[in-house]
């Protein structure tokens, strides 16, 4: 029987106080962090024991030093275990080891624990955060925030002291979501000397306390120190009291552990010392076959090894009970015996079929210089780990290449994949001097293009001029398959317009397009074409480019991959539709997108194409659906990695948004995010974030620092190529104009209109540009009848904020004239900015209607249901769904969205409403909706 807890009465009524509003609803993250040994893990157990009498379903699982590459183990193996699993084992491991399936696991593990959750409240303990896999830390952290208004307790133990970057930043994330910390400081006096009369059997006199205080607090230490005390007779009891009987004390842990190992008898040693060669847990059919013995003279040595405190049995494995334990047993192994024994264990599981990755620990410190087979596997298990843990997979890709030999034939392809890597961890000016290093001259034409490609794919989520120079720098080797060079091309091409140039970009697409016929490369065509539309695009030739989009999108399909990767075709024919005003199809496509992208599993690119889709709903007037899709696609870019791409969409979406519906200091903390926009090598980057960050200015009354903030911007005004936002919104035209007239900047103003004439001239057919361009004309001239042409034009086009902004302008200046005729204008953009959510000029308008003695009664947002008045429409959708009980899986399919958007409407709906939990939802749908 397990002695009590001694010394932590306080942080056991901490978590009792938690567990207490767990069975209210209210779920969290605890974390309890402490030193090695300082009793974390028992209070952990001690916590479970309590929530299981409790009537709470826990799950429980444990980081392993050695199995931090084996992606969700941890957290899998707690709720795959139990009298309950949670899940189906053989499905959810094959998930765990599909890097393209890694993110729907995630998707399945929500939903599973949101649905398990409804039922009875959960408490999840996961111990020694500080050895967990990437993957089980980012769903720690996403998992967390997603599920954080269900029952759920998170339970976590970490060390305090020096941890990884994806500790630390796991640890930042709970933090700033509220997780509560709970340190574990040294025992107190009193404590110390119940647990010596724990260990002793009677209560210590003062010389023996004395002793024991030299563990200074620490209980693991405590304990081990006073078992070699009673071990090795140094204490005595007598009259009912432990005293001192001489003897030396050991002088450090290690020592102590290790006297108690020689007082084994020697098969219990030969298992114990095995045990801790090869991992924090082992089976006893498996320490056989390491052994090669038969499993059955195992018995009493393993009995001996339960008895000595040494180990402990767990759900059909044996545990050392702590890991300075295990890690003091290991110390006694000469290092050739160690390393022999991790790698026949690493065999052992191989030969079982175990995944490359659970083997790949064993390797990672036990193999020696130009050991061939544990390179091999190392760089398998770091291909494995490649897209869902990279920084664990450039750990793996490290030691490949520090056991290869400088003349070996295989180290120029090594050196490729830990460049590769570097880039997809963020290691970028590591993986900068690695390829500086390495790549020129070090290996055949081919390899080195192929790795170019691939960094040039990699950085393109991240860096437009890095990208472009990578497939530059591969497309000019000599003597390279013309089907890889097409493609290098093609990708050149991309890149140089997403930077912005246009000028170099027309260049590339002629190249490529030349190299594409050459190689008779469909896929490179697909892409040269969609960058021929976009250059197209920008030189104002609009029907040329939608023609190109539908060949480069017809290309595409004939390839397979219209919808499922990051290539241009589809993406760009959606972005097209937006500017040119047909929203109605715009969002189709992207829906179409984000369900193709979804059914074959493509997780980047279904991000992508939510992300499509915000600014397609933004453009559409539909704010707080645009937010919610946003902050979707904001969740997905931080877990898939996803960069300047995110940036020039997802921030867009999200400043306009805020700046609309009058949250300035939402719009503040986006721009934050924008600011390191403005360092971007990318001409187009730049742009976009000094457009928002000057839109973020003139909503602070400040358009001389607006004005300042496009110097850059306004010098490609009359220029071909990107200008303010991208693609080019011809509705920011008349924004611009605006702006520059507060400031006084009547030149700026000028061109800006003549610009928005030009392109309007030059594209007869689409109406948005003659109806932007007279807007625009109109406010700089001061022009009636202008304003009046362009509220007519745009009354053809489904785009409400511009159409209202026309009609706002055109009712203050008919204010001017005549009062009777300006009202039904203002009355009507009153009517579309409140359709489209966009309090801040609902509120402008409200203002101007009643100095003109024309006060409306306000309506504060879209589609508002009469119980629920503090929630837009989508909001009422979601929650009165999540109120009947649906996941966020469930109401994502009823409403055609994906779950992160549910989550999103969720949150912004508990804000409003001033709940946090579901439990709360419920009570107040069945007060609001059927009240007595």
């Amino acid at each position: 029987m397990q002695p009590p807890v001694r010394g932590r009465e306080e942080e056991l009524d901490f978590i009792g106080a938690r567990f207490d509003a767990l069975a209210q609803g209210r779920g969290g993250v605890l974390c309890v962090e402490g030193a090695p040994g300082s009793g974390k893990s028992r209070l952990l157990w001690e916590a479970q024991v309590v929530a299981v009498r409790r009537g709470l379903r826990v799950f429980r699982g444990g980081a392993d030093p050695d199995g931090q590459f084996v992606p969700l183990g941890p957290l899998l193996d707690g709720l795959l275990t139990g009298p309950e699993p949670l899940f189906d084992r053989d499905k959810l491991r094959d998930l765990a080891v599909a890097p393209e399936q890694r993110f729907w696991l995630l998707q399945e593990l929500q939903d599973r624990l949101e649905q398990a959750a409804l039922s009875t409240p959960l408490v999840i303990v996961l111990d020694d955060v500080q050895w967990l896999d990437d993957v089980t830390l980012l769903a720690l952290r996403t998992l967390s925030a997603r599920l954080s208004s269900h029952a759920i307790l998170w339970l976590v133990a970490v060390r305090c002291g020096t941890r990884t970057l994806g500790v630390r930043t796991t640890l930042d994330r709970l933090d700033q979501a509220g997780a509560h910390r709970l340190p574990l400081g040294p025992l107190a006096d009193t404590a110390v000397a119940q647990i010596t009369e724990d260990v002793l059997g009677a209560p210590p006199d003062p010389a023996t306390l004395s002793a024991a205080r030299r563990a200074e607090g620490v209980p693991l230490l405590l304990v081990e120190l006073l078992r070699g005390m009673r071990d090795e007779h140094s204490v005595i009891v007598e009259h009912g009291v432990a005293r001192l009987a001489g003897g030396r004390l050991p002088d450090r842990f290690q020592i102590s552990v290790r006297q108690r190992l020689d007082q084994l008898s020697e098969p219990t040693r030969e298992i114990v010392q095995t045990a801790s060669a090869v991992g924090r847990a082992v089976t006893v059919d498996f320490l056989a076959e390491l052994l090669d013995k038969p499993t059955a003279t195992l018995i009493a040595p393993v009995e001996e090894a339960l008895d000595s405190h040494l180990l402990v049995e767990r759900n059909d494995r044996l545990l050392f009970r702590h890991d300075l334990i295990r890690e003091a047993v290991e110390g006694s192994l000469p290092v050739s015996v160690r390393r022999a024994l991790r790698c026949h264990a690493a065999d052992i599981l191989l030969a079982r079929g175990a995944p490359v990755t659970e083997a790949a620990a064993l390797f990672l410190d036990s193999a020696g210089p130009g050991d061939r087979r544990a390179v091999e596997l190392l760089r398998a298990a770091a291909a494995e780990l490649a897209t869902s843990a990279p920084s664990s997979a450039v750990e793996l890709s490290r030691q490949a290449l520090e056991l290869t030999a400088e003349q070996a034939l295989e180290r120029p392809a090594i050196i490729a994949e830990l460049v590769l890597l570097l880039w997809q961890a963020g290691q970028s000016e590591e993986a900068r001097g690695l390829a500086a290093a390495a790549l020129p001259g070090s290996m055949e034409p081919e390899a080195e293009a192929r790795v170019r490609l691939g960094l040039a794919r990699v950085s393109g989520q991240h860096d437009f001029t890095e990208a472009a120079r990578q497939a530059e720098a591969g497309a000019a080797l000599p003597g390279i398959p013309t089907s890889l060079r097409a493609q290098l091309l093609a990708l050149r091409s991309l890149e140089l317009a997403m930077v912005g140039d246009l000028e170099a970009t027309a260049h590339a697409v002629s190249d490529a397009l030349e190299a594409a016929a050459q190689a008779q490369d469909k896929a490179a065509e697909a892409t040269a074409v969609a960058v021929d539309s976009i250059v197209r695009f920008y030189r104002m030739d609009w029907s040329a480019a939608f023609e190109c989009a539908d060949r480069a999108s017809a290309l595409a399909a004939d390839v397979g991959f219209a919808h499922s990767l990051w290539v241009p075709e589809a993406l760009w024919k959606a972005f097209l539709l937006n500017a040119a005003g047909r929203s109605v199809e715009a969002l189709a496509e992207s829906e179409a997108g984000v369900r193709e992208t979804q059914r074959q599993g493509q997780a980047a690119a279904m991000g992508l194409w939510i992300m499509n889709r915000s600014r397609a709903l933004l453009d559409a007037g539909r704010l707080e659906d645009a937010r919610a899709e946003a902050e979707a696609a904001s969740a997905m870019a931080d877990e898939l990695g996803l960069g300047n791409f995110a940036d020039t969409t997802v921030l867009y979406t999200l400043v306009r948004v805020a700046l609309h519906t009058n949250d300035l200091e939402a719009a503040r903390a986006y721009a934050a995010d924008v600011t390191r926009m403005l360092s971007d090598s990318a001409i187009l980057v730049r742009n976009v974030g000094s457009w928002l960050l000057a839109l973020v200015a003139d909503a602070e009354d400040d358009p001389d620092r607006a004005m300042m903030l496009l110097d850059e911007s306004f010098g490609t005004f009359g220029l071909e190529g990107p200008s303010l936002a991208s693609p080019d919104d011809p509705a920011d035209a008349p924004v611009f104009v605006r702006m520059a007239l507060r400031a006084g900047a009547l030149e700026r103003a000028a061109a800006a209109v003549a610009v928005a004439e030009r392109r309007a001239a030059l594209n007869p057919q689409f109406p948005i540009l003659a109806a932007a361009a007279a807007h625009a004309r109109g406010l700089l001239d001061n022009d009636l009848l202008l304003l009046l042409r362009s509220v007519e034009l745009y009354e053809r086009i489904p785009r409400l904020i511009p159409r209202a902004s026309a009609l706002e302008d055109t009712g203050r200046k008919l204010a001017a004239r005549r009062v009777v005729d300006a009202v039904p204008h203002l009355d009507q953009a009153l009517d579309l900015y409140t359709q489209a959510g966009a309090e801040r000029d609902a509120a402008r308008v409200h203002r101007r209607l009643r100095a003109l003695g024309s006060p409306r009664r306000r309506t504060t947002s879209k589609g508002s249901v009469t119980a629920w008045p503090e929630l837009t429409a989508s909001e009422v959708a979601v929650i009165r769904l999540v109120a009947k009980g649906m996941t966020n899986k469930q109401a994502a399919e009823r409403l055609a969205i994906s779950p992160h958007t549910v989550s999103s409407h969720l949150r912004h709906a508990f804000t409003k409403l001033g709940i946090t939990s579901r439990v709360e939802l419920a009570r107040l749908a069945v007060a609001r909706e059927h009240p007595q």
